[in-house]
Formats: structure tokens, sequence, C-alpha cells
């Protein structure tokens, strides 16, 4: 199970539960009723809906990295951006890559733990 006990340490922790390939680890970063801003803008809410989305990124298999970019943290929660870039292969089989900014914003649980409870990954182009 991941154990992010930094906010700053939330995108690296996902990038690497994406290296993985295994959706657990990337499903054991969120709330049980987190929403997640997925592909096309769509609101994906509850770890069910999370998880359908979170499968179809798997699917590009490949690698990530992410960069945080700031946590500002107040209380039990903080506000992340981070630069990510996955190089993967698109469905016909060539290659792809992804690259973005991210906005999320995460919740220290009673164990210490932060998980996300807003994630949305594609919140501005990867820019400068």
């Amino acid at each position: 199970m991941t154990d992010v006990r930094q906010p700053a340490d939330m995108n690296a922790a996902f990038a690497a539960a994406f290296n993985t390939g295994r959706i657990e680890a990337l499903i054991a970063l969120y709330e049980p009723n987190a929403l997640l801003v997925g592909h096309g803008e769509v609101d994906r809410r509850g770890l069910g809906d999370i998880r359908a989305e979170l499968e179809g990124l798997l699917a590009l298999g490949g690698r990530m990295e992410s960069t945080n970019l700031f946590a500002h943290t107040v209380g039990d929660l903080s506000l992340l951006s981070a630069r990510f870039r996955l190089e993967g292969r698109a469905p016909d089989g060539g290659p792809l890559v992804v690259e973005g900014r991210t906005a999320e914003v995460v919740r220290r649980q009673e164990d210490g733990r932060w998980l996300y409870i807003i994630d949305h990954p594609f919140s501005a182009p990867a820019g400068p």
C-alpha cells in the first residue's frame, strides 16, 4: 500500500504507482468518495468510476515521471500541482507522449497518510 506522509510527495507517488502497472497501487491513493476529472473533463466520482478511468490510463503502458510544482497546506488539506510526462503506446501501437500540469487537493487521513479528494490530471498544458 502506498503511504504518502507529505503532500509534496503525492505526485511522485502517483507516478511510481503508475509505473508498477498495478491498478490497486493507484486506487490506494484516493479517498473512497474522491473526484477524478477524467478524459474529456468528465467527473468520475468514487473508487469504482476512478478505477475504470485509471485502468484506461494503465492500458497506455510505458513510464510516467511527475515533478511537484507546489504544495500549499492548511491544516489537513493541501493544494498541489505537478508537471508530468507519460511515454507509452497509443491504441494503434504507435508511440504516445502525454504531458501536462495537474491540480489536486489531498487530505490528511487519521493515520497520517495523504489521499486525493480531488484530482484534475489535465488542468493545464505542460508549458515551461
